[in-house]
């Protein structure tokens, strides 16, 4: 099904569902889901979401809208956005930020999450696929990662006998290693916060 089929359908869907609703308050509901499908469909982010839609299938890490070398550089870009992308993820220096934007009182911040501890906890408890190739260094692992002419969204490496994830954020035109030490486990999180007092 094409981008345009899908949202269309989606639209039809929720439309009917909508008709068939006694109540006013799942009404209203199913009508601002409708309106968030006209949201996309008229500001021209139809691909953006067929991606996201992707993403969400794939077992890929969360996508980014940039991706940024230093705090300043992402300052700098955050503070010429007429109107900041608010809840969304950028990278700086490879660690995930959520962009906070208040619009009323336009107040601008970049808040770094644990995004990539939690998904290469998740790949770990889930089992790791071999390794697609191994190096001595680092330096020779990021050679090799950043010569390849189309490699996956993500893909196992081993350097020195530690696992690294290498991602490929193809929107951004970025690629980066994450060693699986830095890994969290959010399950695990999740029971030592039931088991406080």
């Amino acid at each position: 099904m094409n981008k345009r089929e899908l949202t269309r359908d989606v639209m039809d869907l929720l439309a009917r569902l909508r008709a068939r609703t006694p109540s006013t308050e799942e009404q209203e509901l199913l009508a601002v889901a409708i309106n968030a499908m006209l949201f996309i469909t008229s500001t021209g982010q139809r691909y953006a979401f067929a991606d996201f839609l992707q993403y969400l299938d794939s077992n890929a890490p969360p996508p980014v809208v940039a991706a940024f070398k230093t705090r300043e550089e992402a300052e700098t870009w955050l503070n010429h956005q007429p109107e900041p992308p608010d809840s969304t993820l950028v990278l700086i220096a490879d660690q995930y930020h959520s962009v906070l934007y208040n619009r009323e009182l336009n107040h601008r911040r970049l808040l770094a999450l644990p995004v990539m501890e939690y998904h290469l906890g998740r790949l770990k408890r889930e089992g790791l696929p071999p390794a697609t190739a191994s190096f001595k260094t680092r330096e020779e692992a990021e050679a090799w990662f950043m010569n390849q002419t189309e490699p996956p969204e993500q893909s196992l490496l081993t350097i020195s006998g530690d696992d690294y994830l290498a991602v490929c954020h193809r929107n951004v035109n970025h690629r980066a290693l994450y060693p699986f030490s830095i890994a969290l486990d959010e399950e695990e999180q999740g029971e030592n916060d039931a088991q406080a007092p």
